[in-house]
């Protein structure tokens, strides 16, 4: 489907569990997603390997609905990373924040808040790595485990930017990423144009984003080095123009 696909598919199903279900149902419902995809994942995916590429239930799930020709094959076969099946566990992503965010909004922005922020997300990184054991930590099948995984990440990472921030008042550093919040939509969209258009654009039997890579890059640095720091570069690229709009006041919002 694609990234912003699934973020409005999950918000769409957590929104609704949160209107309907309260707190304390919504809690239920995202424990049953979660053990419940894990049941489906491991009866319906290969029995010699269910979580495989080529093997899980997600990916034949996907093959019901969506043609090949429309998914993903960066993997060297057709498969979707945001397919639908896989999507069920983001909802708990989403619902996971939803809990985060009511949580500081009733403790406030103090010490006591960022502690049991941080002791959750230990307790959150210490469960994933024991279900990793039986249903293992991977993004494109977005497992249960992942699941687990990436909230712990996410509220760690929380409460660090909660504490200097809010608590420590300590933000000057903070505008590099606040150019990049107050457009997130253009800019996600303006990378995958800038990328798209630099492969359209073509000369001496290569295309520009080619040329780019190897004349700057790979000229100098090799293999995942050469990757980072294109990466880099890019990523620097749509920061000037985030940059550029917010001192502008350009602010792009749907």
């Amino acid at each position: 489907m694609g990234v912003l696909q699934r973020i409005a598919l999950c918000y769409f199903f957590a929104s609704l569990a949160v209107r309907y279900l309260k707190q304390r149902g919504t809690l239920i419902l995202s424990i049953i997603i979660l053990f419940g995809y894990w049941l489906v994942m491991y009866l319906f995916g290969d029995p010699a390997d269910p979580y495989s590429l080529e093997g899980n239930a997600s990916l034949k799930f996907d093959r019901l609905i969506i043609p090949e020709a429309n998914m993903y094959h960066g993997f060297g076969i057709p498969f979707d990373p945001e397919g639908l099946l896989s999507t069920l566990p983001g909802i708990v992503n989403v619902t996971a924040g939803y809990f985060a965010g009511k949580f500081i909004q009733k403790s406030g922005n103090n010490l006591s808040t960022v502690f049991k922020l941080m002791i959750s997300g230990l307790a959150f990184l210490v469960a994933a790595q024991i279900w990793n054991i039986w249903f293992p930590i991977n993004k494109p099948i977005w497992t249960s485990s992942y699941v687990l995984h990436s909230t712990a990440l996410c509220l760690l990472i929380l409460s660090i930017l909660l504490y200097f921030i809010e608590v420590s008042a300590y933000r000057k550093w903070a505008y590099f990423f606040e150019a990049f919040g107050k457009n997130p939509l253009f800019i996600f969209i303006m990378s995958a144009v800038v990328v798209k258009t630099w492969a359209l654009i073509r000369f001496n039997d290569t295309n520009l984003r080619s040329w780019i890579y190897d004349t700057f890059f790979l000229s100098w640095l090799q293999g995942e080095n050469a990757s980072l720091a294109y990466a880099l570069s890019f990523m620097l690229l749509m920061w000037l123009l985030a940059w550029w709009m917010d001192k502008k006041r350009i602010y792009i919002k749907i």
